[in-house]
């Protein structure tokens, strides 16, 4: 099988294909054939870290294969999807069932990997939120993967107003298509009106103008790998606050919470309230092209590979 891989940190250019075994599923894991890998940002990060390589793993979806000892609800050929912490970037993918769901009919595996990872993470970063309807909401990467089903998922929660921030300008009628009612770029001196709550994406540099953005006691979920410090008197001031959201944590801790925001995902998207939007598809051998656009900020949705 093929596999991507790198063995110094860099850019996309350290990205290289090479040809391994098939894995063998251990206890609690489905081998599945992978037929579309999710490029997330944090991975992206990774690879440019320096540090020892890691696995480049992600959200995929495809038919399973075979199951390892112990495992029962599943059967080969059954489409899941999950995330994967070891090697997803293959052919093959190894993935814990406590990590996987069952793909329903009609549903396509590039969908699945669109919709329930990032979807899980912009629902739960909602969720962290505390949104009551009407008040105002604010989300940064606003174009992203998780980004663009936030701001929908803002808006099915009854957000009266929704504020998107991107990059560039370039991507105003993306967001707005997708219900932002306005639009800013992180060079802008103001984020317009004080918003009640910011799911931030980003991190970084950002998390000053983000903590601005909020109104007197308003909320800022950080979701971001991106790091950055926010100071304590710009918190005080207005009464606010910083939460931070890990989707592992519930993933691991809460289960049966997690299982109700992935029904939840797929009924919206079934009744065709929520969105899923693809930028591109690249083959698994232009896995650093795939980087590439995630790196430049220049995707309006999802980044799939498609081995």
């Amino acid at each position: 099988m093929r596999r991507v891989r790198y063995e110094r940190s860099g850019g996309p250019e350290v990205l290289f294909l090479e040809e391994v075994p098939v894995p063998e599923p251990g206890p609690g894991e489905l081998l599945v054939r992978v037929e579309a890998v999710g490029v997330t940002l944090p991975v992206v990060r990774k690879v440019r870290e320096p540090r020892a390589p890691i696995a480049l793993g992600g959200e995929v979806a495809g038919a399973v294969v075979a199951l390892g000892e112990g495992v029962t609800g599943y059967a080969p050929g059954g489409r899941v999807t999950g995330l994967v912490f070891g090697h997803g970037y293959g052919d093959y993918a190894l993935v814990n069932t406590a990590m996987v769901s069952l793909v329903p009919d009609g549903a396509s595996p590039v969908d699945a990997v669109a919709l329930v990872r990032s979807g899980l993470v912009a629902y739960g970063a909602l969720e962290a939120a505390r949104p009551a309807p009407g008040e105002s909401a604010l989300v940064t990467a606003a174009a992203s993967g998780v980004g663009h089903l936030a701001v929908q998922l803002a808006r099915l929660k009854g957000a009266s107003r929704v504020v998107a921030a991107v990059s560039d300008p370039g991507k105003a009628d993306f967001v707005r298509g997708l219900g932002a009612d306005d639009v800013v770029t992180y060079d802008q001196e103001t984020w317009g009106e004080p918003v009640d709550y910011v799911l931030d994406a980003v991190g970084g540099d950002l998390l000053a103008p983000a903590v601005r953005a909020l109104a007197p006691h308003g909320r800022l979920v950080a979701y971001s790998s991106g790091g950055g410090t926010v100071a304590a008197y710009d918190l005080l001031v207005g009464a606010k606050s910083v939460i931070g959201f890990q989707m592992g944590l519930i993933a691991r801790g809460r289960p049966e919470l997690y299982e109700a925001w992935r029904r939840e995902l797929w009924e919206l998207h079934a009744a065709g309230r929520l969105r899923v939007a693809v930028h591109d598809m690249f083959p698994l051998e232009d896995a650093a092209k795939a980087h590439a656009v995630i790196e430049g900020r220049g995707n309006r949705g999802k980044v799939v590979l498609v081995p």
